[in-house]
């Protein structure tokens, strides 16, 4: 397994649609094993191929020690009861904002042995679901913003984006301590 880069704000590829998984390979299953290594060495709690640079269909989750791996993820269902939380994200770093979203998802997607399955969640992982995607579509927590939040977010970024030169965050490289510094009360997703 291997720790890639994570590609921040300002990447094209985290504004592309991904494109949906023919066959769950052993290429396949290899990404994955990255993306859980990443995302735990980054102190993520949900990670999207697009965030790694790569264009397939497929984001992994782990809230409370439960993996959970979505190949060609869809939401088939929304409550119509909303829920709004401070939302982060691993490609922009130490950027928070408060998103409302449904309450309740069920998705349907696939598993690494390529069988089909719908998830109804709930709370934490619903919102996680509905990032992730977000990602898959070539969407990020900033586009739910009112243009005046959004505007002072950007503004933040643009700070620290130069930390980050080719829109690349190198986890592999960080100390714990820049780990820490990214750390916040709600884990990015």
């Amino acid at each position: 397994m291997s720790i890639l880069d994570i590609r921040v704000l300002g990447d094209p590829v985290l504004r592309q649609v991904t494109t949906p998984v023919a066959e769950v390979t052993d290429e396949i299953r290899r990404l994955v094993a990255d993306m859980f290594e990443t995302m735990h060495h980054a102190r993520g709690i949900g990670l999207a191929a697009p965030q790694v640079g790569r264009t397939e269909r497929l984001a992994v989750i782990e809230i409370d020690g439960e993996p959970l791996v979505v190949i060609n993820p869809e939401i088939v269902e929304r409550s119509s009861a909303k829920d709004k939380a401070e939302e982060g994200c691993l490609s922009i770093p130490d950027i928070y904002a408060d998103v409302e979203r449904p309450k309740d998802v069920v998705v349907r997607a696939m598993d690494l042995d390529g069988s089909e399955y719908e998830i109804e969640a709930t709370e934490l992982l619903a919102r996680c679901l509905q990032h992730e995607i977000d990602h898959l579509d070539g969407r990020l927590f900033l586009d739910y913003l009112s243009v005046l939040k959004r505007t002072a977010a950007l503004t933040k970024w643009k700070l620290q984006q130069d930390k980050y030169p080719g829109f690349i965050r190198r986890t592999a490289l960080e100390t714990p301590e820049e780990r820490k510094r990214h750390e916040h009360p709600d884990e990015e997703l």
